[in-house]
Order: structure tokens, then C-alpha cells, then sequence
């Protein structure tokens, strides 16, 4: 589970998937990734793990973002079956038994939690998700599952699988359909977040939506192939116009036909330039190497360490 400044939830998501999981009897153990936050939440991480002894915290440097934080957790998952959550509880953690016995009894390797309904969600993120889900299923494929975050579970094929892709800018919802292992879904109510404020404002969304697109598809650069050509038939269809109007002697002096084309124009070319220097920075950010996160810190590591010094 990813954490980036969530101090007020914590105890919360602890009080309210302890129980869920304990229930299932069988061993767990819970990863806990925190996103290089600057509250109290190494703190109240650190009280929790002494109070759950199932409980792991891995604490990058600094804040790489949702989805390199999923990565990090992936990378260190032991557990035959791996769910992906949330703290804010607006993801119930009671679906995770329905999700785990869905996988066991059909064989699945992906389950994905489905939000089939969304009312504690403000209209314009519901527009903006449906928006951008329609979108997404049109460009990269139908087998993306409307309304499914990252609350997930995965087999460890699933998890093996997706640790192995090179990938710098994941967006498991997308990459996690794309790999086309046996799946399944479960429906649930999204819920109000529990404490705290939401950690994905409209600017992360929007990168999360360039990073979809740009991630998977080559579309929008034939959207760009596309305008550039409605331009040249639009400027083509101004100039016959123009003569048009000079042959019939009906011109009238002025530069606002002028200015609105130029404009045009200009807007169009910095549209494609910014779509082609989307997908040239994926190949600037690929070619430098740099690893998408820094690990400061493994309970797990660290125990084993003072065991070693024990014994």
C-alpha cells in the first residue's frame, strides 16, 4: 500500500483491515510503502509495526509518485497472492476475502475491483474519470476494465510478470489488462475517504492521463498527423475564399481574417510539438537510467539484521 502523507488515516486503514485480514487464517503480511512523506507518518508507521508484527514499512528517500511506489511494493512482495489498496478506505478492505476466494476457486491470476458506484465521489472527478476511461478503452483496448484503480489482486505470476517489464512510468491499470492473464472482477461502492485530504489533485490526474496515453499508444501523434492536415484543407479553404472575394471586388480592408489564421496556425504547431515532446521525454527519462526510486529504509532488511547480530 502506498503512503504519502497520511497520518490522520493510518490508524484507521490499521483498525479496519487487521480484522479482514486475520479472519482469513492464513499468513500475511502487510507492505506498507512510504512515498518520502513529511508529516508524522514514519512515526505512526513505526508505532503501528510494533503493534503488528505482520506489519513491513519500506520508506523511499523522497516522494516518487503512486505508481513508483506500487513498484517498490511489488518488487518486495513475498506473498503467493498480492493486493494493491489504498489507505484512504475509500477501497473497502472486506472486499479482499471475496477477491482472494474469486482467485483460488477459478484459477485467476488478476482480479480487479471494480467501482460500480461512485456517488461519494464529486461530479466532476466521476465526469473526468468516465471521460477518461472512455477514452482509454478507445485507444488502448476494450480489455481495460472501466471504473478499476489499483485495488487489485495479483497471483504471483501477475506480480513476477509485471516486475520483469521495463517499464520508467507504469500505469498498472493499463499495464495489468495488457499482460492478458486469466482475470476476473468484483464490485463494490466507493466510499468517502475516511481523514485526511485526497493526495491526487487535478495535476497528478492529468499526468496520469498523459502518461496512459503516451505509455501505450501511438495515437496521440496521429492526432497530430490529423490536425496538421485539418489545417492545411482549413488554410486551403480560406485562401479559395479569399480569391473568391477578390474576384467578386467584395474585400474589406482589415486583418482579422489574418491574425485568426496566424493564430490558428500557431496554436496547431505547438500542439503537435508539445504531443512529439511527450514521447520524446519517455525516451530521455528511458536513456538516462536513473531508477525511478531510491529505498531508504526496509523493516523487514533491518530485522533480519538484528537478528544476525543476536545470534
Amino acid at each position: 500500500m502506498p503512503v504519502f502523507n497520511e497520518e490522520d488515516v493510518l490508524p484507521l486503514f490499521a483498525d479496519r483491515i487487521r480484522p479482514v485480514l486475520d479472519d482469513l487464517a492464513v499468513p500475511y503480511e502487510v507492505l506498507a510503502v512510504d512515498d518520502g512523506s513529511r508529516d508524522a507518518t514514519p512515526a505512526v508507521l513505526e508505532l503501528m509495526r510494533r503493534r503488528w508484527p505482520q506489519l513491513r514499512v519500506v520508506r523511499l528517500r523522497r516522494n516518487s509518485g503512486h505508481q513508483n511506489a506500487l513498484t517498490a511494493g511489488l518488487h518486495r512482495a513475498r506473498g503467493q497472492y498480492v493486493v494493491s489498496i489504498d489507505v484512504d478506505l475509500q477501497d473497502p478492505p472486506e472486499v479482499i476475502g471475496e477477491m482472494l476466494r474469486l482467485a483460488e476457486t477459478d484459477g485467476l491470476d488478476v482480479v480487479h475491483g471494480v467501482r460500480a458506484d461512485r456517488s461519494s465521489d464529486s461530479a466532476f472527478k466521476r465526469g473526468t474519470a468516465g471521460l477518461y476511461y472512455r477514452l482509454v478503452r478507445r485507444v488502448v483496448g476494450a480489455e481495460v476494465p472501466p471504473n478499476a484503480g489499483d485495488f487489485r489482486l495479483l497471483s504471483r505470476t501477475a506480480v513476477d510478470a509485471l516486475t520483469g517489464l521495463p517499464e520508467h512510468r507504469p500505469v498498472y491499470r493499463l499495464l495489468v489488462p495488457w499482460l492478458g492473464l486469466p482475470s476476473g472482477e468484483v464490485t463494490y461502492t466507493r466510499e468517502r475517504r475516511a481523514a485526511g485530504r485526497s493526495k491526487y489533485p487535478l495535476g497528478k490526474m492529468i499526468r496520469l492521463a498523459l502518461d496512459s496515453f503516451t505509455g501505450f499508444s501511438a495515437a496521440p501523434l496521429r492526432v497530430a498527423t490529423w490536425l496538421g492536415c485539418a489545417g492545411i484543407v482549413l488554410c486551403m479553404m480560406l485562401a479559395a475564399a479569399g480569391l473568391a472575394a477578390h474576384l467578386w471586388g467584395t474585400v474589406v480592408p482589415g486583418w482579422t481574417s489574418i491574425l485568426v489564421a496566424i493564430v490558428f496556425l500557431g496554436a496547431l504547431q505547438l500542439l503537435c510539438l508539445g504531443l512529439l515532446g511527450e514521447y520524446v521525454a519517455r525516451i530521455f527519462t528511458t536513456l538516462q537510467g536513473r531508477p525511478d526510486y531510491v529505498v531508504a529504509a526496509d523493516s523487514a532488511v533491518q530485522e533480519t539484521r538484528d537478528y544476525a547480530g543476536v545470534r
